[in-house]
């Protein structure tokens, strides 16, 4: 017998299988850092709205948190709830995910910003 009518393409069939294995891995490791980068975008966002409704806190709650909410549309989020807790700003934001994964949902983050203490 011919040693190339032997050959029934196992390597191939194994190399296939390999390279569809590590574009799977590959495709979910680029997935999962997108989430990463929506739930930072999101934490961003909040850090700053509370910051920006506790620097106001003087001119009152309700102008504090529309300078919140300022701040979270021009990072491109929304605003879920902005609340106060004596002098501090509480402030919950939620953001879309990036790319292929915004149909499957949002990631949403809140912080916390009181005064700054004037010595």
């Amino acid at each position: 017998m011919n040693r190339r009518s032997r050959d029934r393409g196992a390597a191939t069939v194994l190399s296939a299988v390999v390279s569809t294995g590590l574009l799977v891995v590959l495709w979910m490791g680029v997935q999962l850092g997108a989430v990463l980068l929506g739930r930072h975008r999101a934490e961003g966002a909040a850090d700053l709205a509370a910051l920006a409704a506790a620097s106001h806190v003087s001119s009152g709650s309700e102008f504090g948190c529309s300078r919140a909410r300022w701040v979270v549309s021009n990072m491109n989020a929304t605003m879920v709830s902005c609340r106060w807790d004596g002098e501090d700003a509480l402030v919950r934001v939620r953001t879309a995910l990036p790319g292929m994964l915004s149909e499957f949902g949002s990631v949403s983050a809140r912080a916390r910003a009181g005064p700054v203490a004037r010595a």
